[in-house]
């Protein structure tokens, strides 16, 4: 799995030149022509010979010669992104997938056991370093993140949340949740992995002991503002000493199977299911949150501090196709006599606990009352025939997007895409800026009355649009994007430095202020995924292209 790691390029850092020639082009389709020449005169004084930018850059590029640091951005991007963020992971940062009907497996002990052995069969490969690496355009590129997928939990602190790895020696267990009553199953015992029907027959005696009434909902802590949680996990601590190993049990399990006591059927309703669900019976700061529910439906909820969207897609892809196409064995077997019961995590509840526990379900109904979430399938065509016009599918419904943005509004606004760029050592992702000068043109075009705009030439300008965000986007995956360069600089300014004017500028927030955050992924397993806007005037646009859908 790691075979390539030390042969992986490093991330590079752009030249100022290059940064902001491309800042520069980024920012006129946004502007005035008052306002772009501003940005101008502001971009020019930090590049300009002997300037700020000059010095900032020198000691950028000295940063990624160190050799004890691997990615210049990775530690600076982990914490100012993720763990010093402060509002509630869910909605603003975890993000799901929405499974395909196992019309095999209805009943939900059964599904929650094929899931379970299918993950489980994952975990061995990542653990043993035996996973084939990945490849993007035929090169391998960075599997570190995956040491965070399984018995890894993100604990909430101040200023800012750090990750912890349980030892995969003695963390030999899945923590169901039922009813919000948290059980811990041992997934390998006297040495041997459970089968898919042992695992059944823990899942059942889950239900069995859950029974019909709901505990109080101490998971829905976790999906507080993080400075809140931080305070009510000292809260919850400080009531018993029986509640530090229930929270370790949860933070170091392998992953988190919620038994949901839901049965939704739309794929708007498994949505909503998925992405918050009544946030209960979660624990949301677990990287991987399995979800069944109890009419045999499931899905998957992923904390995103560290790990992005495409492993843990990696590994929902292999736990869907082993299972669909019989890959691993779920056949009924024997199941042992004398397997352990699955342990109750009991936690000792005082008055303090409880109007935390009140307050954070209060503040999550007022959060998640304030989104809304729409899920379209269009089975009209997929890439096969995108393709066949010989236009890149993702560039092709990022044009669409545009599109319908410009619509709506009569303007477009700034579209970040998530660019990977996991071909570097500890690489993550980099900004597309989607809205060009091109993409702008079609759209404009696309409004004009009847007739303006002959189709030819819409179609012209629809294919340089495509050119355009093709550029840009191959650009990013290399590493020459501007938005995380921009942020390197400025984060190496000195305290009580004068912020140069290229950031005082308000081309530099607004070019930044995402009104349209967008990811691509696809997966013929998949019929949903999707996060939340990242401001309030946005949209979060979750999209999969597949062969005909």
């Amino acid at each position: 799995m790691l075979r390539f790691q030390d042969s992986l390029p490093r991330l590079p850092v752009p030249t100022l030149e290059e940064t902001a020639a491309r800042y520069v082009k980024s920012l006129h389709p946004l502007l005035s022509p008052a306002e772009y020449a501003a940005s101008k005169k502001a971009v020019a004084e930090f590049v300009k010979p002997g300037g700020v930018g000059q010095k900032l850059q020198e000691k950028l590029i000295a940063r990624r010669e160190d050799p004890n640091i691997k990615n210049w951005l990775y530690e600076w991007w982990n914490d100012t992104a993720y763990l010093s963020y402060r509002d509630p992971v869910v909605p603003y940062v975890s993000y799901f997938y929405s499974h395909r009907d196992d019309r095999r497996r209805r009943n939900p002990v059964k599904r929650a056991a094929a899931i379970s052995t299918a993950v489980l069969e994952f975990k061995k490969m990542v653990d043993a370093g035996t996973l084939e690496p990945e490849y993007m355009k035929k090169l391998p590129i960075c599997m570190d993140s995956y040491r965070w997928m399984f018995n890894a939990c993100r604990v909430p602190a101040k200023p800012a949340d750090h990750p912890v790895k349980a030892d995969l020696a003695v963390a030999k267990h899945i923590i169901a949740v039922r009813k919000n009553k948290f059980f811990k199953i041992a997934h390998e015992v006297d040495g041997r992995q459970l089968s898919t029907s042992e695992l059944e027959a823990q899942f059942a005696r889950v239900y069995e002991l859950a029974a019909d009434q709901r505990a109080p909902a101490v998971g829905a802590l976790t999906s507080e503002n993080r400075d809140v949680w931080t305070d009510a996990r000292k809260v919850l601590l400080d009531a018993s000493p029986k509640n530090a190993a229930a929270l370790e049990a949860i933070e170091s399990a392998s992953f988190v199977v919620c038994l949901d006591d839901a049965a939704p059927v739309t794929l708007e309703e498994r949505a909503h299911q998925y992405w918050h669900g009544d946030g209960q019976n979660r624990w949301y700061d677990k990287p991987l949150q399995f979800i069944v529910n109890d009419n045999g439906t499931s899905g998957f909820m992923g904390e995103h501090s560290m790990m992005d969207g495409t492993p843990t897609h990696r590994l929902n892809d292999y736990v869907n196709d082993v299972i669909f196409n019989n890959k691993v064995d779920l056949a009924e077997s024997e199941v042992r006599s004398g397997l352990p019961d699955p342990v109750a995590v009991a936690f000792e509840l005082t008055p303090a606990v409880r109007a935390e526990i009140d307050r954070a379900t209060r503040d999550f109904d007022a959060v998640i009352a304030q989104h809304e979430l729409a899920v379209q399938a269009y089975q009209g065509y997929g890439k096969g025939l995108i393709k066949k016009f010989r236009c890149s599918p993702d560039a092709y419904v990022q044009m669409v997007i545009q599109l319908a943005y410009h619509k709506m509004y009569g303007k477009n606004r700034p579209t970040y895409e998530s660019a990977a760029t996991r071909r570097f050592q500890q690489g993550r992702t980099e900004t597309c800026r989607t809205v060009s000068d091109e993409s702008v043109a079609f759209c404009n075009a696309m409004a004009e009355p009847t007739g303006a705009t002959s189709d030819a030439e819409k179609v012209d300008l629809f294919r340089k649009a495509i050119a355009a965000h093709l550029e840009y986007i191959s650009a990013a995956s290399d590493g020459k994007g501007v938005d995380r360069h921009l942020f390197g600089l400025k984060r190496l300014l000195e305290p009580g430095q004068e912020l140069p004017a290229i950031y005082k500028d308000p081309a530099y927030a607004y070019s930044s202020s995402w009104y349209l955050s967008t990811s691509q992924l696809s997966s013929e397993y998949f019929n949903g995924y999707g996060w939340s806007q990242v401001i309030d005037a946005g949209f979060g646009i979750a999209y999969m292209i597949n062969e005909n859908r």
